[in-house]
């Protein structure tokens, strides 16, 4: 997997990890602080990968302890849960934010982008079937600017900026 990146991180810096587990209900243990933790050093990693730093970071801890904080974290909206196609879950601090995802298709590299804004036609359904929505996701999938770049292609970022210079 690509470099994995966040665009959150401030937004979670430094966080009351024992404030915000006993305010959700939730008691206040090592293997959630360390869950909380790493998955605020270094979002966007699966299960396997917070097992491994949890243990590297608390020491004997089981595979089913830290599978369990991550899916009551998740629970309780403290960590969000995202499922690119294709991919394993992957887990981040809720930021509240509704971010959205960018994915590379070649190197399964992923980072945070943020929500549109203006007319966007599939935010909001034409039909809800009684649900009340609470939350829009959002996929953008392409190649990261390393893939791009071996590939011979330009970002779309790159095209606008190029445009707008030569205008």
């Amino acid at each position: 997997m690509g470099t994995i990146t966040g665009a959150v991180a401030e937004s979670t810096a430094s966080p009351d990890w024992r404030h915000r587990l006993r305010s959700a209900g939730l008691r206040v243990t090592q293997p959630r602080l360390a869950v909380l933790e790493v998955v605020r050093e270094s979002s966007h990693l699966a299960a396997d990968q917070v097992s491994d730093r949890v243990r590297e970071r608390i020491g004997t801890v089981s595979t089913q302890a830290v599978y369990d904080a991550l899916n009551t974290l998740t629970e309780h909206r403290i960590l969000r849960k995202i499922e690119p196609a294709g991919s394993a879950m992957l887990f981040e601090i809720n930021a509240g934010d509704n971010h959205h995802h960018i994915v590379c298709r070649q190197c399964g590299a992923i980072a945070d982008v943020a929500c549109s804004v203006g007319s966007i036609p599939c935010a909001v359904p034409g039909q809800t079937h009684g649900f009340v929505i609470d939350e829009a996701e959002v996929t953008y999938w392409g190649l990261c600017a390393d893939c791009a770049a071996a590939r011979g292609r330009r970002s779309v970022d790159n095209e606008a900026a190029r445009d707008v210079a030569h205008a």
